[in-house]
């Protein structure tokens, strides 16, 4: 798969990273204009932008897209984010009450990113590399399996602490190998991370906010669609689907060869209050958001 590698470091201070989530300053700020695909990338005037992680989604540290910040079990939540600083060579962090880091050990880790484009929001969409570079920064790289398992995404999903979340932009090569980092990590013995605790297939029984903030393991986009729908002001599921239909999530069901536009197509709600999806995360491939 062909993407452009660029070559520069990460730095965390004053800034709220999750497990899926970092700010990354390339050597050469020019080099953000090289990344293809129809979103720019932003970036402040030292030229630091954040990155997407791609093909991961790590439980939500602090997620305020329709109201209050809401986060997701905070035990995986940080602990995605502590190994994702731990793997790139941060140690020390310290972070203030809402989520910013106050301290780290360097202020600044050398590293690259491979990119083929920015999400609607400026947000690079990346896999994020440490130590030697595969290639000359700036350019354009093949990136085969062996090298995709030298990122962070890889070790993330093979810690079992982030789920497999495809869009159509990775290659079909690169997404198998990441679910079968996932599905060891599931097989291990006891399965690692997450995995033990995910009820995302197997059902979650939901009974307000504090449900999904305290109780329930689930895939990051079904929590973040169900705190939506709850600051709404209805309690009860029963307009759950309705409401995932309005949505439109578009997205490809490898499993049936089926494209589908809304996630009340793989979702149910049973008794009003428990949900779950009836394929796993690594059986869909979203269209871009």
């Amino acid at each position: 798969m062909p993407m452009l590698l660029i070559k520069g470091s990460y730095r965390v201070k004053g800034s709220q990273p999750d497990g899926d989530s970092i700010h990354f300053t390339p050597d050469d700020p020019a080099q953000w204009d090289l990344v293809g695909g129809a979103h720019p990338v932003k970036r402040n005037a030292a030229g630091t932008a954040q990155l997407r992680l791609d093909a991961i989604d790590a439980l939500e540290t602090h997620y305020a897209r329709t109201g209050p910040r809401q986060h997701q079990p905070l035990p995986f939540a940080h602990a995605a984010a502590e190994e994702l600083l731990h793997w790139l060579g941060f140690s020390g962090i310290q972070r203030s009450s809402n989520e910013t880091v106050t301290t780290s050990i360097p202020d600044a880790v050398p590293g690259f990113v491979l990119t083929r484009g920015a999400d609607l929001h400026g947000r690079c969409v990346a896999l994020a590399g440490r130590g030697s570079l595969p290639g000359a920064g700036g350019t354009g790289i093949h990136v085969d399996v062996p090298l995709l398992e030298t990122t962070a995404n890889h070790h993330l999903l093979a810690a079992g602490l982030a789920y497999p979340t495809y869009y159509r932009n990775l290659f079909a090569d690169l997404r198998t190998a990441l679910t079968a980092a996932v599905h060891e990590a599931q097989a291990a013995e006891p399965a690692r991370g997450l995995w033990p605790s995910d009820v995302t297939t197997t059902g979650a029984k939901i009974f307000g906010l504090s449900s999904l903030t305290d109780d329930v393991v689930i895939l990051p986009k079904l929590f973040r669609r169900l705190v939506d729908y709850l600051h709404l002001g209805d309690p009860s599921l029963s307009g759950f689907p309705t409401f995932l239909a309005q949505a439109q999530d578009r997205f490809f069901i490898l499993s049936t060869g089926h494209s589908t536009t809304g996630l009340d197509a793989v979702v149910e709600v049973t008794n009003g209050q428990t949900v779950r999806m009836t394929h796993p995360a690594e059986d869909l491939v979203f269209d871009e958001e």
